[in-house]
């Protein structure tokens, strides 16, 4: 069976067909799913869903696009919310200097908050990184006792290195199997145990649907090109992607 490990279910492209999108998922052999927030409106949304089914878990955080809107109670609120079992990490957070919505000031400040909060409660964070390598690694170091994952893996093997260096996991999205894409000489230069798999959802849809809108039963493809890469079957890649993200977020089987 496979985790989603990173899918915004709350999105209304999803959310009208919740029902049916959960069944195609499980038909695919997805059984488990992150729903990470992005920000103090949809987390609410994304809790209400996490508690209405078993197997859907959330995380609550501020998405350095939204860091220039953050309430100024939002930290209150994050350490609020992260007492309720559903909520495994404290994302979607980090850095995006290619949209630059907010300002880069504002993304490492809130960045910081909420690696600060992660730190002080022992929660895993979620890592939003585009085009801000340099800052993100450190940023990271002056935390040295949070973990996380890297979602939606996009650098190269050096950022990947760094990232592992510092007890993070890389998670693949549809990216992944894109064509031309660099990133399968990437996957294959890391160790398994470190590795996730997610959609996204509803965007990067995996080949053979890339600009469609992307549901967690299509993390099946993630998964499928990873045991290519990796020269090994696909119930294996299930076991050992799953196995990690639970022991990263503390997920009951």
């Amino acid at each position: 069976m496979l985790t989603d490990t990173h899918c915004h279910l709350y999105y209304d492209d999803i959310k009208k067909n919740l029902k049916e999108i959960l069944n195609r998922a499980k038909e695919s052999g997805v059984n488990r799913f992150i729903c990470p927030s992005t920000n103090m409106n949809d987390v609410y949304e994304c809790l209400q869903i996490a508690k209405s089914h078993d197997q859907i878990f959330c995380s609550a955080g501020i998405h350095p696009h939204d860091a220039k809107d953050a309430p100024e109670d939002y930290i209150e609120k994050i350490y609020d919310l992260m007492n309720d079992k559903s909520m495994v990490a404290i994302g979607e957070i980090g850095l995006d200097y290619f949209r630059n919505i907010s300002g880069q000031d504002i993304q490492k400040k809130c960045f910081k908050e909420q690696l600060f909060i992660a730190q002080k409660i022992n929660k895993p964070v979620i890592i939003h990184n585009r085009n801000s390598d340099k800052d993100m690694i450190k940023v990271l170091l002056e935390f040295p006792d949070v973990i996380g994952v890297a979602h939606c893996f996009s650098s190269d093997l050096e950022m990947a290195n760094k990232f592992l260096d510092i007890g993070y996991y890389i998670s693949f999205s549809g990216n992944l199997t894109f064509k031309n894409s660099h990133l399968p000489m990437v996957a294959k230069e890391l160790p398994l145990d470190r590795i996730l798999v997610e959609t996204d959802s509803p965007f990067l849809s995996p080949e053979p649907f890339r600009g469609k809108s992307n549901e967690p039963s299509r993390v099946r493809y993630v998964a499928e090109k990873l045991a290519e890469i990796y020269s090994i079957s696909y119930e294996k890649i299930a076991e050992i992607t799953s196995n990690n993200a639970s022991k990263l977020f503390n997920l009951n089987d």
